[in-house]
Order: structure tokens, then C-alpha cells, then sequence
């Protein structure tokens, strides 16, 4: 049974989904007005997770992400660079999910946009109007907050307590509060501007709020009730109590659970630009695998604080790097091991695989806890080499390394990280082909091939008590930052 850490409840709660082996996932997307920071890339990784992690469950899901496309911060930004807002909006869109496909996060099966749904956003308010949790005034709808009785439930805040001019709340009306009926109420269709985007309503030209759009498109694709509702933990107030008041006013159900990340720091510090800290997620790419940017967000659960920083970079390249060791291994001694009898208690290994995947499942069933689903795989590698490193394999043992392998991979993508790739990114640097040439005449170009002749050459050297050209490529592999490992299966050359 999975379970869910459940905003607005508070607590733990079973997963029991509206139908059963199906699941339908909502997650707030961006607003498209500057490339992704590495806050808003923590959220998408997470619940890709989570996605990821309900279909190796067995689950069909159904993952919905918007764009916002027309807002204030893109209007903005419009008028800075001298354009349209909807070449900005598409423009941020494209780097969006080119960002978001750089570091494995899969595209949603829907990823509507809010422009494209004005026509059902229009129908929505006039809902909220006739039903009386809504009102206009002079072409701008404000939902009325105090008509809601369940409003402040999922942040748990007390109507009653909030202050009148909380910026939260204004921040969406700005100058336009005095409309208001109650300085709690939120714009549902802001009237047009001058040189702003605009759509014909029944209240006048205008665009509608940032909330209703997500009520709209989750409604739409995935229907009411849906399963789960996500995001940051930056959304729960305002924009996802606006948008659970204003979906559930007029009596429908909305999201059954509501789930959100924790906050990304910088060096244990907020981001932000006025401390200078704030890191675009392109940048990090720069100088980071994305499967590292992943293994560092695994090692801490996703409700929780994260710290981003280089040395914890460094950690996490090095903890992946010890799995990525523990693939290549397997598979090389899968390729190179002598014919011979099975020396492993077979087994005895296969009962270490259910156990890897019995304690993987329970960790992740519990509120997706991938730091613990780690510690499971990184103690069955320290299980799997102390065992490798005490024995001979042989090709009878070939049928259970398989299996190992195989695992380990499984399990590696439920997180986004693909083994088979970051194995095959430790292949041996081009330079080992001057290396070759240089010491044996070599003339190809298979990198994999001049390694091979090297280390029979050497091998050949040393036979001959040839030291110094058995040195000759030792040294050479060294200044490479490579290293001739002699195991009972040959030698072979890996990373230092």
C-alpha cells in the first residue's frame, strides 16, 4: 500500500485511488516568462519520481502539467525586450521543455496551455457569479473568500486571523484592491489594459487570474474528483487554496491528495537574486550530469529542505559514481569471465535481489522516501562486491550476474537515472588511441580495442620481465586517470 504525505490533512494516509490501478496526476507547471531555476527543476524531478514510481507499480497514469502563458511577469517582460507576450510565452516555453527533457523528466501525457483554454475559464467564472461566490466589478471578477466556508483548510490558516493587506493576497489586484468587497477576495478575469493580451467576456475585454486556469485544465483532462494535486510547497498559499476554493465552491469534489516539495536553499541560504545565488537550471548544466543534479535530489526525501551546493554536487557524483561502478563491473565480468562451474550460491544472491527490491518497494511506498530506497541499493552493491571480491566467477555464473545487473538497472530508472547510459558515458577517453600508438604502433580507432592491446602488452612485458615497458603503460594509463586493476578474471582499466 502506498502512502502519501497529505497536505491538507496533515498526516500519512493510504493511497486508495478513484479507480482502482489508475492514477490521475495534476502538477502546477511554470509561468513562461524566464528560464527554470534549480528550485523549479527540484519540483519537476520529484514528481517525475512519483510518476515514474506509480507506473513500475503497475499503475496507468495519467500526468497533467500546464503552462501559464498569459500573466502578469510575462507582460512584463514583453515590454523589457520590446516583443509580444506570446513570443515570450512560446519562446520560455520551448527552453522549458528542453530543460526539463535535459535532466529525464518525462513530458506529461497533456500539457495544455492557458490560452488555449479561455473559452471553459470564462464558462468557470460565470459559474462561480451565478452561484454567488463571485462578483464584478467594472470588467474585473473577484471570487468572495468568505463564501467558502472550507477557505484556509489546506494551508491551515484561519480566515479570520489573516491580515487584510497580506501581499500574498493583493498581489494578483495590485491597485485595484479598493474594488474589492473584502480585501481576502481574489481576481478570478482581470479587465483589459492597454497593450495587454485580452479575450472578449461577458464582463469586457480582459485575461483571467493565475488561479483559475489550473481549476479549468485539471477539471478538463482529468476530470473531478481527480487523484493527486502537486507542487512546490511555495504554491499551497495562495494560488492552490484559491484554486481547491474555487473549484469546490459551487459543490464539486476537487483533488482527493494534495502533495508538495520542499524548499531548495543555496550554500544553507534562500535563493534569491538579491543575495546573488540564484542558479538558472542551464547553468548547472553546464558543469553537471543531469543523472548527478538527480542523485542529489534522491538523497533527500522530497518534503524536506534541500540543500544545493558544490560540495554536496561532489557527494552526489561520487555516490553515483559507486553504482555506476557496480553496473560496469557486472557487465564486464559478464563479458570476460573464464568458462568454468558456477562458484556463486546462486541462491543465495537471488534471495539479496528480493530483498533489494522488498525493501526499495517499502521505502518508496512510504511517502516516496528515495533517500531510504537508496540506502537499500547502496547496501546490497557493499554486499555484492564483498561477495565478487572473494570469489572467481566463472561463465556458470554468468545466468545470476544477469539477474544482479538487471536489478540494479530496474530500479536505478524508477529514479530517472539510466545505468545502461552512465556506464557507457565511463567508456575510455579518446586520448588512449595515442597512448596505443605511441608505445605499440597501434593504427585504429576503437578506443576500446588499443585498451585491450595495452593491457596484452603489458601482460606480454611482464612475462618477459620487461619492466620498464610494463611501467611504460601503467604510467601512461595514470596520466589518463585511469588504473590497471588486476582481478582473478584478467586485468582490466578503470576509472581512478
Amino acid at each position: 500500500m502506498i502512502r502519501i504525505y497529505d497536505t491538507k490533512l496533515r498526516r500519512k494516509v493510504d493511497f486508495v485511488p478513484l479507480e482502482e490501478g489508475r492514477v490521475g496526476i495534476y502538477v502546477c507547471g511554470p509561468t513562461v516568462y524566464n528560464l527554470i531555476h534549480i528550485g523549479n527543476a527540484r519540483t519537476f524531478i520529484s514528481f517525475d519520481i512519483v510518476r515514474r514510481y506509480f507506473a513500475w507499480r503497475g499503475f496507468a497514469v495519467n500526468f497533467v502539467q500546464n503552462i501559464t502563458d498569459v500573466d502578469d511577469k510575462i507582460i512584463a517582460q514583453a515590454k523589457e525586450v520590446g516583443t509580444s507576450a506570446a513570443e515570450v510565452a512560446e519562446f520560455y516555453t520551448r527552453a522549458f521543455i528542453e530543460d526539463l527533457r535535459a535532466i529525464g523528466v518525462l513530458d506529461p501525457d497533456v500539457r495544455p496551455k492557458a490560452t488555449e483554454e479561455i473559452a471553459a475559464m470564462i464558462e468557470s467564472v460565470q459559474e462561480l457569479i451565478d452561484s454567488g461566490h463571485a462578483y464584478a466589478v467594472e470588467g474585473d471578477v473577484y471570487f468572495a473568500v468568505r463564501s467558502f466556508a472550507g477557505y484556509g483548510q489546506l494551508s491551515g490558516r484561519n480566515i479570520d486571523e489573516m491580515e487584510s493587506g497580506h501581499r500574498e493576497l493583493l498581489a494578483e489586484g495590485q491597485g485595484l484592491g479598493e474594488r474589492k468587497a473584502d480585501a481576502l477576495d481574489f481576481a478570478l478575469w482581470k479587465a483589459a489594459k492597454p497593450d495587454e493580451p485580452a479575450w472578449d467576456s461577458p464582463w469586457g475585454p480582459g485575461r483571467p487570474g493565475w488561479h483559475i486556469e489550473c481549476s479549468v485544465m485539471s477539471k478538463k483532462y482529468l476530470g473531478l474528483p481527480f487523484d493527486i494535486h502537486g507542487g512546490g510547497a511555495d504554491l499551497v498559499f495562495p494560488h492552490h487554496e484559491n484554486e481547491r476554493a474555487q473549484s469546490e465552491a459551487c459543490g464539486e469534489p476537487f483533488a482527493r491528495y494534495w502533495m508538495h516539495g520542499g524548499m531548495l536553499q543555496i550554500d544553507a541560504e534562500k535563493m534569491s537574486k538579491s543575495l546573488g545565488n540564484f542558479r538558472l537550471l542551464r547553468d548547472i548544466l553546464e558543469v553537471t550530469e543531469p543523472a548527478v543534479l538527480r542523485m542529489l535530489m534522491l538523497q533527500t526525501h522530497y518534503r524536506s529542505p534541500l540543500d544545493f551546493s558544490e560540495a554536496r554536487l561532489a557527494e552526489a557524483k561520487a555516490a553515483l559514481g559507486r553504482i555506476v561502478n557496480a553496473a560496469v563491473n557486472l557487465g564486464w565480468l559478464l563479458e570476460n569471465a573464464p568458462v568454468g562451474e558456477a562458484v556463486l550460491d546462486a541462491a543465495a544472491q537471488d534471495a539479496g535481489i528480493f530483498a533489494l527490491r522488498a525493501g526499495f518497494t517499502a521505502a518508496m511506498d512510504d511517502d516516496f522516501n528515495t533517500a531510504t530506497a537508496l540506502a537499500e541499493v547502496f547496501s546490497f552493491i557493499s554486499d555484492l562486491n564483498s561477495t565478487l571480491g572473494a570469489a572467481s566467477v566463472s561463465s556458470g555464473d554468468a545466468a545470476v550476474l544477469a539477474r544482479v545487473r538487471v536489478t540494479l538497472v530496474e530500479l536505478m530508472a524508477v529514479f530517472g537515472i539510466d545505468l545502461d547510459a552512465c556506464a557507457a558515458d565511463e567508456a575510455y577517453p579518446a586520448e588512449v588511441l595515442a597512448l596505443a600508438a605511441e608505445l605499440l604502433g597501434y593504427g585504429g580507432a576503437d578506443a576500446a580495442e588499443a585498451v585491450g592491446a595495452l593491457l596484452a602488452c603489458r601482460e606480454n612485458a611482464r612475462r618477459e620481465r620487461n619492466w620498464a615497458l610494463a611501467d611504460s603503460v601503467r604510467e601512461g594509463f595514470a596520466a589518463l586517470d585511469l588504473k590497471i586493476e588486476d582481478t582473478p578474471q584478467g586485468p582490466r582499466v578503470v576509472s581512478k
